[in-house]
């Protein structure tokens, strides 16, 4: 990852779009409030600025498998988002696994005693689970 320093991360749904952004130094990532999307198409002016405000060298985008690991309706969705994304923005981009991150956030919000957490909370903290997982992948 040499040339790698920031990255935005995306957990693509039909309703929200949950971000986080990361840093490849610490391996860390936050959350960023989630981007409302009409069955799955986001504000674009939103996601500009963002990418504007970060500066991201690398789009993540997760990638919704079946966990037998086959596409569903929902990878060829984030696939055509992840195409747009670098479309409109240039931007080099990487899809994620993401299968059982959602579960994964929920435990994670459980263990910081957090147990009224709303969905949109969620969103963000699944983004962040994808930035870290993918650091963890090319250490």
């Amino acid at each position: 990852m040499p040339d790698i320093k920031h990255a935005l991360s995306f957990d693509y749904g039909i309703k929200r779009i949950g971000v986080a952004v990361g840093q490849t130094i610490t391996g860390t990532a936050s959350p960023l409030p989630p981007l409302k999307a009409k069955d799955g198409i986001p504000n674009w002016q939103e996601i500009e600025k963002l990418i504007k405000e970060w500066k991201p060298d690398i789009l993540l985008i997760g990638l919704p498998l079946n966990m037998d690991g086959s596409e569903s309706e929902m990878s060829k969705r984030a696939r055509k988002f992840a195409n747009r994304l670098h479309g409109r923005f240039g931007k080099p981009f990487e899809l994620v696994d993401e299968r059982l991150s959602s579960e994964e956030a929920k435990y994670d919000f459980r263990d910081q005693g957090i147990y009224d957490f709303g969905e949109n909370s969620v969103d963000g903290m699944v983004a962040k689970i994808l930035f870290e997982d993918w650091c963890d992948q090319q250490a």
